[in-house]
């Protein structure tokens, strides 16, 4: 968008010299959260799909969907090159052999330069952290650790069943092995203010990350948030909110950081409110809009050096 912000295309492309597309691959790995380990019934956002597609299911291998995606992508976007992203719900929890023979079979299919491992903060233990490092030595490696809220309050109202400190553990133990790392950034979560929310991104943005994801929080049919919205005690935001929100809080993030997406793709079956979100264009093209009229900035709005305000 008008080189306003560092985009997850600027990064690749620079990186690779052409376009990148991540294929999103379900594993059908679990989520400690769900079923035992840390926590009990999920985060109150998620439902038993876990963002998934549910490919794994249908006995989808990760060769089946990468070919599936590839063949896609690239008659698409007119590339070869791709990123196996796995997606649906902890992508480190699980045996380690089983998990390392995923990743190897993932970097094995032709054109995929590299790996995006979704997972929780709680569940990356040392051997994995061995296997990624060693991947990393000739492919690019991010793992992507959801965070949501920097606010232990918040993560105890949406269940998310770790704090904030071990979100900071876990990513410095990731990056002093030359691991990149991403948070995920929910916006609008129950009860919490846009004070707050921007009190997450200066916190985050200090961190050493390379990226993060913003997302408008929605609701998801099978989720706890599902029972909070029917009863009238959670309301999402508006197109208009959710887009001043997210810029306001993106003027925060450091202008080094990758910010990998600044909305949120819900599936259509799924989805139970807000229906906007379904309307991805004229969300793009509000933000656009906004970015404009504002003279939107990545980081403008953090100090800089000197401490001397940069916007």
């Amino acid at each position: 968008m008008n080189g306003r912000y560092f985009s997850l295309n600027s990064w690749l492309k620079g990186m690779f010299g052409a376009t990148v597309r991540k294929v999103s691959i379900d594993a059908g790995l679990g989520c400690p959260n769900r079923i035992g380990g840390t926590g009990k019934g999920g985060c109150v956002y998620c439902n038993e799909r876990g963002s998934g597609t549910g490919a794994h299911s249908r006995n989808f291998s990760v060769t089946d969907q990468l070919e599936q995606g590839t063949k896609f992508l690239s008659t698409r976007y007119k590339t070869g090159h791709f990123i196996a992203y796995f997606q649906s719900f902890s992508n480190t929890y699980g045996d380690p052999a089983h998990l390392e023979s995923l990743y190897r079979e993932a970097l094995a299919f032709p054109g995929v330069v590299g790996l995006a491992i979704g997972t929780r903060p709680d569940c990356v233990p040392d051997r994995i952290v061995d296997v990624l490092a060693e991947l990393g030595n000739d492919r690019l490696i991010w793992v992507e650790l959801g965070l949501q809220s920097i606010h232990d309050k918040t993560l105890k109202l949406i269940n998310r069943g770790h704090d904030f400190r071990v979100f900071v553990e876990t990513a410095e133990r990731l990056m002093k092995r030359g691991i990149n790392v991403v948070a995920h950034l929910i916006l609008g979560l129950p009860q919490e203010t846009l004070p707050e929310m921007i009190m997450t991104a200066r916190t985050v943005s200090s961190l050493g990350l390379s990226g993060v994801k913003l997302h408008p929080l929605y609701v998801v049919r099978g989720s706890g948030l599902e029972s909070l919205y029917n009863r009238g005690l959670y309301t999402p935001m508006s197109m208009e909110q959710s887009v001043s929100s997210t810029l306001e809080v993106a003027s925060y993030i450091r202008p080094r950081i990758v910010i990998h997406r600044l909305t949120s793709d819900p599936h259509r079956e799924e989805l139970l409110a807000p229906g906007w979100m379904l309307d991805r264009r004229t969300v793009r093209a509000l933000l656009e809009k906004e970015m404009e009229e504002t003279d939107f900035r990545q980081g403008s709005k953090l100090q800089n050096s000197d401490g001397c305000e940069t916007g």
